[in-house]
């Protein structure tokens, strides 16, 4: 990696860049760019969307979206096979490994679909345990109402991006199944007390720690800190390095979220503050990425070796794959675990499953 690497990743506005926006990203040389459904009409689109970022940076780019499946997914028919919410995988069978490896086999066929376009990094998997009464904004994400189940079938997601060549982002850590808002547009405030934290909210991220990237929450443990949701609490993001044990890249969850509080500049310097590696923001509003921007120092030290460790992570040569017979294959045992209608993908000629009404959420 280069040096001058920004320590933040940036959204953009539309399906190409701006003049401003071009000259706004080689002179910041963020550590990445972060994709949604406003930057994508068609694969030869977004293919040169993705070269040209990466041709800005001096660096090996990363450039995230979120592909989750279900209501969280940016890639949609016709022009991309869709993929099930992460709750209905427990439906095509009694069996915990049969389980297990759908979900892998789900996860490397959105490898495949990402890594063709040049995207590298998934925003994936959701390792958030839902909870009676809490807000619906994880909900049906959520792979299992339980925390052993969601650790072990959200780990088989970030096996099959990893084995496809792309970067899991384990999220949202240390946990936002337990909140009663929705983050985008309030502070969940969680009185759970620590014990039932760690038994819970905390255990799927434990299991996944060696994961290269975490996404952090806008979520105000008072059991932890009163004051500070763990975006930019000192405390929270202590507990995530010394006792979940996460020593990977650390990104904040989308700055301009209403979760937080004050200005972009006074968000990104608590982020920083409190131990966040990287600032990610999303909106590609240009004054508000001017405001971060302003914050954001070079990566250095922890922050450098994490996201050099990270970068490692991404296989220069992916798992084989014979993708004609594991979409065939996948798409027949949902099916069976009646997830979804069937329908036939016009751009590749194979099964995928009916889209799902979309939410903003992340």
């Amino acid at each position: 990696m280069a040096k001058g690497i920004g320590a933040c990743i940036f959204g953009l506005g539309g399906t190409e860049l701006t003049a401003e926006e071009t000259r706004f990203f080689t002179e910041a040389q963020p550590l990445g760019f972060i994709l949604f459904r406003r930057n994508i009409e068609t694969p030869d689109q977004v293919k040169a969307l993705v070269a040209s970022l990466k041709a800005l940076v001096g660096h090996d780019a990363l450039v995230l979206i979120d592909q989750e499946g279900g209501r969280v997914r940016r890639l949609r028919p016709p022009h991309w096979p869709d993929y099930p919410p992460a709750s209905r995988f427990g439906e095509v069978s009694n069996d915990p490994l049969e389980q297990r490896e759908i979900i892998r086999l789900g996860a490397r066929l959105m490898a495949h679909d990402l890594r063709a376009l040049g995207i590298n990094v998934d925003c994936a998997p959701v390792l958030d345990v839902p909870q009676a009464g809490a807000h619906d904004v994880v909900g049906d994400r959520a792979y299992a109402p339980t925390a052993q189940d969601v650790a072990v079938m959200g780990r088989a997601c970030a096996e099959g991006l990893l084995a496809g060549g792309v970067l899991p982002v384990i999220k949202h850590i240390p946990g936002h199944g337990r909140a009663g808002a929705d983050s985008h547009n309030d502070l969940p405030r969680v009185d759970g007390s620590l014990d039932d934290l760690m038994a819970v909210d905390f255990y799927p991220f434990q299991v996944n720690a060696d994961m290269p990237i975490a996404m952090t929450a806008h979520v105000l443990y008072t059991a932890i800190d009163r004051r500070d949701p763990g975006t930019t609490s000192r405390k929270c993001l202590k507990l995530v390095r010394d006792v979940i044990g996460f020593d990977g890249l650390l990104v904040t969850d989308d700055l301009s979220m209403n979760a937080l509080s004050g200005s972009l500049n006074k968000r990104a310097k608590a982020s920083l503050r409190a131990g966040c590696d990287v600032l990610l923001h999303c909106n590609g509003e240009m004054d508000e990425m001017r405001q971060v921007l302003n914050e954001t120092p070079k990566l250095k030290g922890e922050a450098l070796r994490r996201a050099k460790a990270a970068l490692t992570r991404i296989l220069k040569t992916p798992e084989p794959l014979d993708v004609v017979e594991a979409r065939t294959r996948f798409d027949a045992v949902l099916a069976r675990g009646n997830i979804a209608e069937l329908h036939r993908d016009p751009t590749e000629g194979q099964a995928a499953v009916r889209p799902v009404t979309a939410q903003g959420s992340r």
